[in-house]
């Protein structure tokens, strides 16, 4: 959520940083703003889009800084939205997180004089800030002396009129610096500049950073660091439409090249055997005794997948927890807990406290995660990228796909060093892997047929979407799709807890979408479907083959890949969903209230 985008160089910075701040939309916003500095500062902001902002035209200024709210403290307002400015009117900065003690130092300021125009925990930094600099501190200096002051997580980027140059600092969330031929920027994601350059740092936690044109500066415990440089390898028109209405569209249909991505260079067909390029310690997965994956939304339900998997193919004891719930506890032995934080962004606040809990008891950690250079990738003993490429639109969809099938990678990969997996078995469930793309493509091909559905029940009072098994966390993924971004009511259920209360909702209005494939009990679901429909319920079933959907009102077949069938089955559920939201007119990459990254607790 909320983006910074920043540039000093020896372009004109108000058209960079304003693209920027459009490249940055999928983060989630309500506001958005820009100061560029020259010998004053001139600073534009407002509620609304990134579109609605008129950037003033000062061609002399090449250093700027803008940013997209996500509203924390205080509505969406122009006051409210970023930068904010010292009482001067010499400092801009703009702001990711949250300031936990902010209240404690805006009455402090307050009392020492400084008025405050915003209803932001923002604003404490410019202030705190210009006091500094009236006691002769420089700008990198005063946001040395300042963060040290701050509880909460932050990304601050602060400019000061009449110095081309941007100073910065992180902790708990992202920002990222491009080396440019001409310039530096700096962003919270990549996607903002990637058409300039794909030269990269990433910041870590507590980096401070002086961007000055071409010439960037790390400072790192006390002493200044040389920037680790790496190359973003996919290329900007990997985040663009490229033909398609909206990026999620987009994402559905990239999939099949996703999932292929996932897969590829990891599996050795003739021995059964998984490379992850992820390392443990000798006989540490043989004798594990509890696997606990730490995910939040749709990365808990793919773990909620990943975790039968484990259970099924390794015969080793999984849980699965919200990550903001997670306590290390239950007189668990460390040594034989492995924690696995399952996030797409590695960013995400909830996530990361779990996985700090986890480690500072001393557990063994691996992310799964789609972000190279991303937070969790450094605290986390082992990485598994998913490998899905840029994901632009708000719901997941692609790395929903990949992030199972990465799980299921590991699950073999432990299956077979347990022994519980023999190489026959192995190559049987790796056989179903290296279909999944196909399959997946199958479905896509299918889509006239879910448009004609989301036709006839777009106007449905509510939606429920029941699975067992396998099935199970695929139904509560469909659900949220579909709330996600058409904002109808949808809620996911095991199917067998249908007769336990939910019932008494349905009606004719109430289309019951329901996952009836082998690996999901097709058959004691296709019972639960009955008791809908004995309600007058409609019935969408998701089926293995033709003439398995029994009675129900529409049957969409998916090809057979045995334990992944279920994950298939969720391309017609985000067809589904992404046709529904699409003939209602909503702003499907961009749903109000939500963000792409989740970066606040």
């Amino acid at each position: 959520m909320c983006g910074i985008v920043g540039y000093t160089g020896d372009e004109a910075a108000g058209p960079l940083v304003s693209a920027g701040l459009e490249n940055l939309e999928y983060r989630g916003y309500d506001s958005a703003g820009v100061a560029l500095v020259g010998d004053d500062l001139t600073v534009a902001k407002r509620a609304g889009e990134v579109g609605e902002l008129s950037v003033p035209d000062a061609p002399g200024a090449t250093t700027a800084i803008g940013h997209t709210r996500w509203s924390t403290h205080g509505p969406p307002t122009d006051g409210n939205a970023h930068p904010h400015c010292s009482q001067s009117g010499e400092v801009a900065v703009v702001h990711n997180g949250i300031i936990q003690n902010y209240e404690a130092l805006r009455r402090e300021l307050e009392a020492d004089g400084y008025a405050f125009a915003s209803d932001t925990d923002t604003e404490v930094v410019p202030h705190l800030l210009e006091r500094e600099l009236e006691g002769g501190h420089d700008l990198l200096s005063a946001l040395e002396a300042v963060v040290d002051r701050l509880d909460g997580s932050y990304a601050i980027a602060a400019v000061r009129a009449g110095r081309d140059r941007i100073v910065a600092t992180r902790h708990e969330s992202p920002l990222v610096i491009g080396h440019g031929d001409d310039g530096s920027f700096l962003a919270s994601d990549v996607t903002a500049f990637l058409e300039h350059t794909r030269s990269v740092t990433y910041l870590e936690d507590d980096d401070l950073v002086a961007l000055e044109g071409e010439s960037v500066t790390v400072y790192r415990g006390g002493g200044t660091v040389e920037p680790a440089i790496e190359t973003v390898e996919w290329e900007a028109d990997a985040a663009e439409k490229a033909g398609y209405d909206h990026y999620m569209r987009k994402e559905i249909h990239e999939q099949p090249a996703a999932l292929r991505q996932t897969l590829s260079g990891r599996v050795d067909r003739d021995r059964g055997d998984v490379d992850l390029d992820v390392s443990f310690p000798q006989g540490y997965l043989d004798s594990l005794e509890e696997v606990q994956f730490v995910a939040c939304g749709t990365s808990y339900y793919a773990s909620l997948y990943g975790a039968q998997l484990l259970e099924e193919l390794a015969d080793v004891r999984t849980s699965v927890e919200i990550a903001s719930e997670y306590r290390f506890n239950g007189g668990r032995d460390p040594w034989r807990t492995l924690v696995v934080a399952v996030t797409q962004s590695g960013e995400t606040a909830d996530t990361l406290g779990a996985i700090r809990e986890a480690a500072g008891a001393g557990a063994r950690t691996l992310a799964v995660t789609n972000t190279l250079g991303s937070t969790v990738t450094r605290e986390t003993d082992e990485t598994a990228f998913i490998r899905a490429g840029p994901e632009i639109g708000v719901a997941a969809t692609k790395t929903f796909a990949s992030q199972v099938t990465t799980l299921a990678l590991l699950a073999v990969r432990m299956g077979r060093e347990r022994g519980q997996l023999s190489a026959a078995e192995a190559r049987d469930v790796l056989a179903d892997l290296r279909g999944l793309p196909g399959a997946v493509q199958q479905v896509l091909d299918e889509d006239e047929q879910v448009l004609e559905t989301a036709r006839e029940y777009q106007d449905a009072s509510s939606f429920f979407f029941v699975g067992r098994r396998f099935g199970y966390p695929v139904a509560l993924e469909g659900a949220l799709k579909l709330k996600e971004i058409s904002y109808d009511h949808a809620e996911g259920f095991a199917a067998g807890e249908l007769k336990h209360g939910p019932l008494a909702l349905v009606d004719d209005d109430t289309p019951v979408l329901a996952v009836l494939t082998e690996a999901a009990e097709r058959e004691a679901t296709m019972h639960n479907v009955v008791e809908a429909q004995t309600r007058g319920a409609p019935a969408i079933g998701v089926v293995s083959s033709a003439g398995e959907g029994g009675s129900v009102d529409v049957a969409l077949e998916v090809p057979s890949v045995g334990l992944f069938e279920p994950l298939v089955a969720n391309v017609y559920f985000q067809l589904f969903a992404y046709h529904v939201a699409n003939l209602k007119g909503r702003s499907i990459d961009k749903p109000r209230n939500l963000a792409k990254s989740v970066t606040v607790e």
